[in-house]
């Protein structure tokens, strides 16, 4: 447990409770704990607080998976404009695609994460992962794992290289530009998809946290070997097998800022991201319409997901968040985790943004467990607050 860690930041009049519950979370985390959490409500901020030895609010860590959130709002805005068609092949957009019987795909199963296209029979070297134009072309000669379509399955390492090749075909630009320049920028958010320079020294890197002695021989227990479905998803059938959480401390990855899981950012940057995504921020109209982010949040792929072998709930390049992991969200709430344990989310019912962070990963990964106890917490506030 810690020994008098202290929780910083502010906390808007009504969420005094918020605060409260983060201090006794920390208060049980280990000496070396450091996360942050930020929220708004109908594009006011609420909560910005943070804790650990050395840590301030402008601190940025790898968000694995919660990239995917960034990566699919692009993808999101370019539909809302009519740039892309949810319901359109993806060779219309990328015609190489279509080799060993992706050719019938569309636009919309591909966001599902129901192409079969988890990884590669041989697998990605490190500098291979890093580039989302060399995993697309990998991606583009495989064939699929399952039948594309009939059932879904989490893409984690690849489904922004996907969808970002789409992207840079329809417009010429990468997701990651097109990112910096709608989103990222406009907003002066520090959530990036490809952290430059200047910004390094607000870098902490991602640690393992080392399991107990029961997470350990759960670990041990895990069914799968290194040529199964859920091995290849994650790249550790190759001849250099991915080490997930040392992915964001490579320069390369964080410099170039994969899609699927390279972006680097604080609590600050993941709340205000959602908050434009529903909510007018700084005199600015919402970045979504509604139908756009009901389209978005509605549920595409519920049940058995055939690589993490477990219930997960998408909607289109988003998790559908209050069935994924909050159930006392609002329906058609969007986000996404990481797998250090952050979470992001928009609730458009209640007008909450939220985002966590923290540096060491969380057993068994993906949302750590106590978003559930503060994500709760700052929904209650919003509600009483509304």
């Amino acid at each position: 447990m810690t020994q008098g860690i202290t929780v910083h930041g502010t906390v808007a009049e009504g969420f005094e409770a918020v605060r409260e519950e983060f201090a006794a979370f920390v208060a049980q985390e280990r000496d070396d704990y450091e996360g942050q959490l930020c929220a708004y409500v109908h594009g006011r901020q609420v909560v910005d607080l943070w804790a650990g030895e050395g840590v301030g609010g402008d601190e940025l860590y790898g968000v694995f998976s919660s990239t995917k959130g960034a990566a699919h709002l692009v993808v999101a805005l370019l539909v809302q404009d009519g740039t892309l068609e949810l319901d359109r092949k993806v060779t219309y957009y990328w015609p190489e695609f279509g080799a060993e019987g992706k050719s019938a795909l569309t636009l919309r199963d591909l966001l599902a994460h129901r192409a079969g296209l988890v990884g590669t029979d041989a697998g990605f070297s490190p500098a291979e992962l890093a580039d989302d134009r060399v995993l697309a072309e990998r991606l583009a000669d495989q064939r699929p794992f399952w039948r594309p379509g009939t059932v879904f399955g989490y893409h984690a390492l690849v489904i922004g290289a996907l969808t970002g090749e789409i992207v840079r075909r329809a417009t010429g630009r990468t997701l990651q530009e097109l990112y910096e320049e709608r989103v990222r920028a406009p907003y002066g958010l520090e959530f990036h998809l490809g952290l430059p320079v200047s910004r390094e020294p607000r870098f902490r890197s991602t640690q393992p946290m080392l399991p107990t002695a029961e997470q350990a021989e759960l670990l041990a227990a895990q069914p799968w070997g290194p040529h199964t479905l859920t091995a290849i998803a994650f790249n550790e059938h190759a001849a250099k097998p991915t080490v997930l959480e040392s992915l964001p401390n490579d320069r390369t990855v964080r410099a170039k800022g994969p899609a699927s899981v390279g972006g680097v950012a604080s609590a600050r940057g993941l709340a205000g991201m959602y908050a434009a995504v529903i909510s007018e921020v700084g005199g600015k109209a919402p970045l979504l319409k509604e139908d756009t982010v009901a389209e978005f949040g509605q549920l595409h792929s519920v049940g058995y997901d055939v690589v993490s072998r477990g219930h997960r709930s998408f909607g289109l390049g988003f998790q559908a968040t209050a069935d994924a992991w909050h159930p006392f969200l609002g329906a058609g709430a969007i986000g996404h985790s990481g797998a250090a344990g952050s979470q992001a989310f928009a609730d458009p019912r209640s007008g909450l943004a939220y985002g966590y962070t923290r540096r060491r990963f969380a057993f068994p990964g993906g949302a750590a467990p106590e978003n559930d106890r503060l994500a709760r917490a700052v929904h209650r506030a919003a509600l009483a607050s509304s």
